[in-house]
C-alpha cells in the first residue's frame, strides 16, 4: 500500500466521525442533515464513481409522489395507512427541496403532473384516494379528471386523463450538483472513485476496506448504497431493478407540458425541451430488468418506441438522440429500508423508483436514529 502524508492522514485517511457511503440523493441528503445535528463531526462521503453512479443522475426528473393506480395498488399491497406514509415522505421530500434551493437552481417545475388511464376501473376510487391525501396535501381534490385535455396534448388510446397539480418536474443533474455544493460549503468532504470491498466492524470503530487505496476508518457509518447494497449488505429485502430510458429529437408543436404516467408508473414520460423524455417499459420484460447491467436492451426500447407512436404521438417517430439506463431498487414492498444495523452503523436503501422525493425524508429518518 503507498504511504501517505500527514497531510492526507489529518484530512482524507484519518479516522472520521460519520462516512457514509453512496453520493446520490440520499447519501447527499443524509450528510447534510447530519452537520446540521453534529457542526463539528468529520463527516466524509465515499463514492465509487467518478460523479455518483447510482439512479440519482439517472432517472427521468419528476417531482412526483404517486400516481392514481400506483397508490391504489401500493394501498393493496401494503394497506392504505402504509401507503399513505409513504405519500408524505414524498410529498414532504418535495417541499424540502424547494425550500433548501428553491426552483431556478435547480429548473424546479409545478408543471403538474397526470396520468393516462385506459379504462373506466379506477375512476370509483378517485373519491376515497382524494379522502386520504387530504392529510397529506390540504387539498380535496389532489386528483382531478381533464378528459378535456386528451385532445389537446394529441394523445392515442386513451380514455381518461387524470390531474394533480401538485407534482412536477426538476433537473436532476442540476440538483445533484445543488446538493453537492451544499454539503462542501458545510465542510463534508468526498472521496470519488473508491470502491468499499469489505466492511469490518471492530470494538474501536470500523474499518473500510477498498479496492485501492488506503483503508477508512470511522466511528459510525451510514449504507446509502440502494441498489448496489447486496454486496455489503447480501441480507437486505432488496433487488436491483434497471429503468432504460429514451429521448427523442425536439419535436416541432409538442402540445403537452407536465410529467406523465400510465400503468402503475411503469410508463412515464415529459415535455423537456420541446423533447419527449420517456421511460419506463420494464413490466414488459421484468426478469431480464433484474440486473446491475446498466445498458439499454432491445425489447424494453422497441416497447418505448411503440408506446412513443401509438399513445404520445399517434402515428409519428420522432428520431431518438440518446438512450440510457439506470439502477434502481426494489423489494417486497415500497417503504424505504431506514435501519440502526450495529451499535455503529445505519442504513438508508430501496428507494424503489423514487429516490428524488424520497432521499430528504428518508435522510431525516436516519439521521433521528443517531
Amino acid at each position: 500500500m503507498d504511504q501517505i502524508s500527514i497531510w492526507e492522514q489529518d484530512t482524507y485517511y484519518g479516522l472520521q466521525d460519520i462516512i457514509i457511503i453512496g453520493a446520490g440523493f440520499t447519501g447527499l441528503w443524509t450528510a447534510i442533515f447530519l452537520r446540521q445535528k453534529f457542526p463539528s463531526k468529520k463527516i466524509t462521503i465515499v463514492e465509487r464513481g467518478t460523479i455518483p453512479a447510482g439512479a440519482s443522475l439517472r432517472n427521468a426528473g419528476f417531482a412526483c409522489f404517486g400516481s392514481l393506480t400506483e397508490i391504489l395498488s401500493d394501498a393493496g399491497l401494503m394497506g392504505h395507512e402504509k401507503a399513505l406514509e409513504l405519500v408524505r415522505m414524498r410529498f414532504d421530500g418535495l417541499r424540502t427541496i424547494q425550500k433548501v434551493f428553491g426552483n431556478a437552481l435547480i429548473d424546479f417545475s409545478l408543471c403538474k403532473g397526470y396520468e393516462l388511464l385506459s379504462g373506466e376501473e379506477y375512476l370509483k376510487d378517485l373519491s376515497m384516494l382524494n379522502e386520504w391525501l387530504y392529510l397529506v396535501t390540504g387539498s380535496p381534490d389532489t386528483f382531478t379528471v381533464s378528459d378535456e385535455k386528451i385532445e389537446s396534448f394529441g394523445f392515442g388510446a386513451i380514455a381518461h386523463l387524470i390531474e394533480n397539480r401538485f407534482e412536477g418536474s426538476l433537473h436532476s443533474g442540476k440538483l445533484v450538483n445543488a446538493l453537492f455544493q451544499l454539503a462542501v460549503k458545510m465542510d463534508i468532504r468526498f472521496l470519488f472513485a473508491t470502491t468499499v470491498r469489505e466492511v469490518e466492524e471492530q470494538s474501536d470503530g470500523i474499518r473500510l476496506i477498498t479496492a485501492k487505496g488506503p483503508d477508512l476508518r470511522t466511528e459510525r457509518l451510514v449504507y446509502c448504497t440502494n441498489a448496489f447494497s447486496n454486496q455489503l449488505l447480501p441480507k437486505t429485502d432488496l433487488v436491483p431493478a434497471r429503468g432504460q430510458v429514451l429521448l427523442t429529437e425536439p419535436v416541432p408543436d409538442l402540445k403537452f407540458t407536465g410529467t406523465f404516467h400510465y400503468q402503475e408508473g411503469f410508463y412515464y414520460f415529459r415535455n423537456l425541451n420541446d423533447r419527449i423524455l420517456l421511460g419506463g417499459a420494464r413490466n414488459t420484460s421484468l426478469q431480464t430488468e433484474y440486473t446491475l447491467d446498466a445498458f439499454t436492451t432491445l425489447p424494453v426500447q422497441q416497447a418505448l418506441e411503440h408506446f412513443l407512436s401509438t399513445v404520445i404521438l399517434p402515428g409519428r417517430c420522432p428520431e431518438i438522440t440518446h438512450r440510457w439506463a439506470g439502477i434502481m431498487a426494489m423489494g417486497k414492498e415500497k417503504m424505504p429500508v431506514t435501519e440502526q444495523l450495529s451499535d455503529r452503523s445505519f442504513c438508508a436503501l430501496r428507494m424503489s423508483g423514487m429516490g428524488v422525493a424520497l432521499a430528504p425524508a428518508v435522510a431525516r429518518k436516519i439521521v433521528e436514529l443517531f
